[in-house]
């Protein structure tokens, strides 16, 4: 009983902080994309591909911290101050050069990136603009990202979602401020949501900063700064991490291919794929309180040899993501005529966006599933290259095909397009509770 509400108290106390994180963050987000959506089809469409872009960035960098968290979280279990030192430091160097790879990217080359996604010459100059400026926030979403991870960790999920909460409101307050030119601030249209995006992100490093360092302060914690490891531990480090990224990096990049035949089969398509956004991400981002505390208890547990306890409440998290997820995807069919008539665009792409919300909300409890059994418990054994094998497999041999086959092939429409290329979900999820069950991805860190 005692360890049935132990488990209890210490899930409520990780997952419900970042999934109110996540509700903040998507809800602003949403805001944000209403006012973007009064500029009309070609912002729209133009901040959609830009931001498919710059998610290659963000599953990356997530990643980076995804091992960061898993390495954190058993070594934490075993109670070795060193050990959880190295490994933050390092994940939080590799996430730095991530940063500054992706930032001389956008500045360098911003309008070659976004040509490959649409051929609408309008569209590509206004993606470029978005992305120069908001390349500049890489590097303060890297440290926020990664000091996030280790307060998690050390129990203080509720920390980030005090920045983010800030993050939210100044972006929010800003974008009004900077796209429409109010209270004596300049008219900037597309860029000013780029500069209150980055703007924003620098208040919430800082913040998470502050806190941190009043945290440490607070409990005396001492992570020792040290980068060296022997040859053991860098192989166990490049097995966890190498995985990861290959996986991420090729998910994202076909998140990207995505992108590019959601442009090419039209610029009402690529608005009405961007008018969902907000919706998918506000879904997301709450159920994404049940992946993180996922991983965080299952590798505290396996860190500590409680192989059987972890396996045990694996099992219970699942089954609350599922239940989660299903009252989220009633809410999302029953609001969405609601949600699309807010944006200024034409009855047709309302339309197509209405569609596209009833496809997500059939296929979200799936992707749900996948977030925490793949995202969060199995890879909290280390064994990543479990999911690697399942993502590249869900999106370079079916929904790559299959999207590419819609469209350029048959030359559907975009709503059976998403619904084909969401089908790559259902393979992932059978894949992966296969490695679950079979338990081989349980091991303790050395």
């Amino acid at each position: 009983m005692k360890k049935s509400d132990s488990f209890h108290r210490e899930f409520i106390r990780l997952a419900v902080p970042v999934a109110l994180q996540g509700l903040l963050q998507s809800s602003f987000s949403m805001v944000d994309q209403i006012l973007v959506g009064q500029l009309g089809e070609v912002a729209i469409a133009g901040i959609g591909l830009a931001g498919r872009f710059m998610s290659l960035y963000s599953v990356l960098l997530s990643a980076i911290a995804a091992v960061a968290g898993i390495m954190l979280a058993q070594y934490m279990g075993k109670q070795d101050d060193r050990e959880t030192g190295r490994s933050f430091y390092l994940n939080l160097c590799f996430g730095v050069g991530l940063s500054i790879l992706f930032l001389m990217i956008c500045e360098v080359w911003p309008g070659k990136v976004m040509a490959l996604y649409t051929m609408d010459e309008a569209v590509r100059d206004a993606a470029a603009l978005y992305l120069v400026i908001t390349g500049i926030g890489c590097l303060p979403r890297a440290f926020s990202l990664l000091y996030a991870t280790l307060l998690r960790c050390m129990g203080y999920a509720a920390v980030p979602l005090y920045a983010t909460g800030c993050n939210a409101v100044l972006d929010t307050v800003l974008s009004y401020l900077l796209i429409f030119g109010k209270c004596g601030f300049p008219q900037m249209g597309v860029a000013g949501a780029a500069a209150a995006t980055v703007a924003a992100q620098t208040v919430e490093c800082l913040i998470i900063f502050f806190f941190y360092h009043r945290v440490k302060n607070k409990e005396e914690i001492h992570l020792p700064f040290t980068l060296s490891m022997n040859a053991e531990k860098w192989k166990q480090y490049a097995g966890i991490l190498a995985p990861i990224l290959v996986c991420e990096f090729f998910w994202s990049l076909g998140e990207n291919v995505y992108g590019i035949i959601y442009g090419h089969i039209g610029t009402k398509a690529c608005a009405a794929m961007t008018l969902i956004g907000p919706v998918v991400t506000l879904f997301m981002g709450l159920m994404g309180g049940v992946a993180q505390a996922a991983g965080i208890l299952t590798g505290k547990r396996l860190g500590s040899g409680e192989y059987d306890l972890a396996y045990g409440e694996a099992k219970r998290m699942c089954q609350y993501g599922l239940a989660g997820s299903l009252l989220l995807s009633l809410a999302v069919v029953l609001t969405s005529n609601v949600y699309v008539s807010v944006f200024q665009v034409e009855d047709i792409v309302r339309e197509m966006a209405c569609q596209l919300l009833f496809v997500f909300a059939v296929f979200a409890p799936v992707k749900v599933e996948n977030m925490i059994l793949g995202g969060g418990i199995v890879r909290s054994g280390g064994k990543t290259r479990y999911i690697m094998y399942v993502d590249l497999i869900g999106t370079w041999i079916f929904g790559v095909p299959l999207g590419l086959t819609a469209a350029f092939g048959l030359h559907l429409e975009i709503a059976p397009v998403y619904f084909l290329l969401s089908m790559e979900e259902c393979v992932r999820l059978l894949i992966t509770i296969f490695v679950f069950r079979k338990k081989s991805w349980m091991q303790e860190l050395s």
